[in-house]
């Protein structure tokens, strides 16, 4: 296993980041896709599980998670759970002020990281366009 690790600076502050990026059911607007929900729990603490389809149509694979960290607005870690996705993959928020950094990472099979890698960059180039506006 390799770490995959993407930043991305977002022009609203830590809490709004925070927020965004833990709306898990709208995951799908930013997340190349995937669509996530919650299946145990309030999704918004430690031991919360979540259900994430990815692919397109009805081809694809589903990647079950359980968040084993959860520090609020700062640092929430999962735990792949899945029969084909496996690890540690989590995201951090560090604010400044007005403006934030949002730290992506997950933990892949080396083969996979270079092909992945362009595909979780183009969706956190959206997500930070999510952040900025929302509500």
């Amino acid at each position: 296993m390799t770490r995959l690790e993407l930043a991305v600076d977002v022009a609203a502050p830590a809490a709004t980041t925070w927020a965004a990026a833990t709306d898990w059911v709208r995951q799908g607007e930013w997340m190349l896709g995937t669509r996530v929900r919650v299946t145990g729990g309030d999704g918004t603490s430690t031991g919360s599980t979540l259900s994430a389809f990815t692919g397109i149509g009805r081809f694809g694979f589903v990647d079950t998670m359980r968040v084993t960290v959860w520090e609020p607005p700062v640092r929430c870690v999962v735990e792949h759970t899945g029969r084909l996705v496996r690890g540690t993959g989590g995201f951090r928020v560090s604010g400044h002020g007005d403006r934030s950094e949002f730290v992506w990472y997950e933990d892949v099979p080396w083969p996979l990281a270079a092909a992945f890698a362009p595909g979780v960059a183009w969706s956190l180039r959206r997500f930070a366009r999510f952040a900025e506006r929302y509500r």
